[in-house]
């Protein structure tokens, strides 16, 4: 049953920001994924783990319920774009201040909270393409309060011309909406536990996308391996499946071997799990595990 948040805008962005932290809090625990932190140890990190990561999305919930509040029923306007634009920026130095300067969550700030912002000025009352729409057009929109510095992502977006998660937020989150979605519904349709659904949608985001993240780490034989390996797992049936499984444990050891981890297409599943959650448009909604310290 899905669970609907208090009504107003007060009690539904604090609503939204639970389910944003649970997202982010799900998607770490998540097992086995190729590369990354998870309930099994580090992966391909060196500075993660696991309660770093939980810590680090504890730590952006008051971030995401300013989000929430200050766009409830807003127009997607300059003002707003650059109000978002703060409220990220200093929720990152919060994250940053919680797990001692490692990066855990940049990309994910930018992606669930462009999210929660247009959740909200939907009134949580918007299908999973008008939430996407409206994040596009909030994303799309000039921040002339942006640092004028080069992250590691944008440096192997130029390196390698593709696009990055700036591009992604502004076409309205392609992989969000035509893969993983569609992946993580059918899935769950077809019979699979909610973790291999979960992990289904993982791999169809890691089929396509230029994950900046494995550019930086492994250059493109590290993007090659990844997307040939996740397409290998969903030919196989997901993971739903022994073959399906053998090719994503064949996938986690090449990542591995790489020292590539895959956090674009992690934060990627995180959004994917907050669209998944609050759209309107999914009614029979599997809830994401309640955590007790909500």
């Amino acid at each position: 049953m899905k669970l609907q948040p208090q009504i107003g805008s007060e009690g539904s962005a604090a609503w939204l920001a639970r389910v944003a932290t649970q997202s982010l809090i799900t998607e770490a625990r998540l097992s086995p994924k190729p590369g990354l932190v998870d309930s099994r140890g580090s992966g391909a990190h060196h500075d993660l783990t696991l309660e770093l990561m939980e810590r680090s999305a504890h730590s952006l919930s008051p971030t995401f319920h300013a989000l929430a509040l200050q766009s409830w029923q807003r127009p997607a306007d300059i003002a707003l774009r650059q109000l978002v634009g703060r409220l990220g920026r200093e929720g990152e130095a919060q994250m940053m201040a919680a797990t001692g300067g490692v990066n855990t969550h940049r990309g994910a700030i930018w992606a669930l909270g462009l999210l929660v912002a247009a959740a909200a000025m939907h009134g949580c009352e918007g299908s999973s393409s008008e939430i996407a729409a409206s994040a596009a057009k909030l994303a799309s929109l000039p921040d002339s309060c942006a640092p004028k510095v080069f992250s590691k992502g944008l440096l192997a977006t130029r390196r390698y011309r593709v696009p990055g998660a700036r591009e992604e937020a502004q076409l309205g989150f392609p992989h969000i909406m035509r893969l993983a979605l569609p992946q993580l519904r059918r899935s769950r349709q077809s019979g699979a536990t909610e973790e291999q659904a979960r992990l289904d949608a993982l791999m169809a985001i890691m089929t396509s996308l230029s994950d900046t993240c494995v550019l930086s780490r492994a250059g493109l034989e590290g993007l090659e391996t990844m997307q040939n390996g996740a397409r290998s797992v969903l030919v196989a049936g997901g993971t739903a499946t022994a073959q399906g499984r053998a090719a994503l444990a064949w996938l986690d050891k090449q990542m591995l071997a790489l020292n590539a981890s895959p956090g674009g297409a992690a934060d990627l599943l995180a959004a994917t799990l907050l669209v998944d959650r609050i759209a309107c448009d999914n009614a029979t909604l599997t809830p994401l595990p309640q955590h007790s310290h909500f």
